[in-house]
């Protein structure tokens, strides 16, 4: 069963690999330009959180999972090599969470905070936000590297990166997973969801209040800028956290099982692996899925999309005409030179 199970994930990482990668490729180009009626704070979350994206996919998936699975016994499953990759690995993975995290809260301030939303919703504060995430989310996944050893040793060469068995029954070693459990993903799992509740509370509680004093006024019958522009907002941001959620559930769910089932980590039934596996394979799905949100929700990043499809091939056609136009040029001038030489 397991193995019939290992050659079908083989196949769908394969697939995310085609489709995430171009996918990321083309949400930074589009939401790079800026053009896509976003604000500047929100299009470097947007970005970061495609180039956190990319990075996981690359790593992850092309270095680390297609060389295990294609190319056994390359460089990259050197002990030292492998547990870098690991890190790494681990790194993008956070930042992608967190960012997903902190670009829920600017959405949250920006939509319930009126007044706060002009000191912090700015691209400064934006980039600010990220970099320190990134910074100590890396300083907080180092000593994952010290956490590996070889599986054996091949000439003085150690291969392959086995979990130290005293990473699961070292004090030090237990606390400083469970703190790691915390930051990644129940904290933030947890902060997504309370935001999102604080902000539906806050949209209906003033679209409430809103509307009875459009009422009042006579004018409910005519459109709300300002609920428009919170609505589009929303769908946004509830279209992205929903898709974190959804996609990372099996994954906490796997964890919380297996802390209150108090498993061996070593060894897990084959149903265990399964949903372990799923669960990875989730997470690692959510990496793709951004680009279409943006391409369903905002109508702008379609019509940039649009233009990014056609501009290659409208090229294409301009310089298969250029020839022509100017072999027809030519043939007008020489035309009259020709009439004079006839008797």
């Amino acid at each position: 069963m397991l193995s019939a199970f290992y050659r079908f994930i083989r196949i769908v990482y394969i697939f995310i690999a085609l489709l995430g990668v171009p996918a990321n490729v083309v949400a930074l180009a589009v939401l790079s330009r800026g053009r896509c009626g976003l604000s500047i704070c929100t299009t470097r979350y947007l970005v970061a959180m495609a180039a956190a994206d990319q990075l996981i996919i690359l790593i992850n998936v092309v270095l680390w999972r297609f060389s295990y699975y294609y190319f056994p016994g390359v460089f990259l499953h050197i002990t030292p090599v492998c547990s870098l990759i690991s890190v790494l690995g681990r790194v993008v993975t956070g930042c992608s969470v967190w960012f997903t995290v902190t670009f829920t809260f600017d959405r949250f301030v920006a939509i319930c905070f009126q007044k706060l939303k002009t000191k912090f919703c700015t691209g400064k504060t934006a980039s600010a936000v990220m970099t320190t995430t990134s910074v100590l989310l890396s300083l907080q996944r180092i000593p994952y590297y010290f956490t590996y050893e070889p599986l054996r040793v091949v000439d003085n060469v150690p291969w392959f990166c086995l979990q130290k068995a005293s990473y699961f029954t070292d004090p030090g070693w237990v606390a400083f997973d469970w703190v790691n459990t915390l930051i990644m993903p129940l904290i933030p799992f947890a902060l997504i969801l309370l935001f999102n509740a604080l902000t539906v509370r806050h949209v209906v509680f003033s679209s409430r209040i809103r509307r009875g004093l459009r009422g009042q006024r006579g004018g409910g019958s005519r459109s709300d800028p300002e609920m428009e522009s919170r609505r589009r907002s929303m769908i946004l941001l509830f279209a992205i956290s929903g898709s974190f959620i959804l996609l990372w559930s099996v994954h906490v769910v796997h964890f919380l099982y297996y802390t209150a089932a108090g498993a061996d980590p070593n060894h897990h039934n084959d149903s265990e692996v399964i949903f372990l596996q799923v669960g990875q394979l989730l997470l690692t799905l959510s990496c793709c899925t951004n680009t279409f949100i943006y391409a369903l929700t905002q109508s702008k990043f379609r019509e940039n999309l649009v233009n990014a499809v056609k501009f290659p091939i409208t090229s294409v056609i301009q310089l298969i005409r250029k020839p022509d136009s100017r072999s027809r040029r030519s043939q007008l001038r020489a035309f009259p030179i020709q009439m004079q030489h006839n008797p």
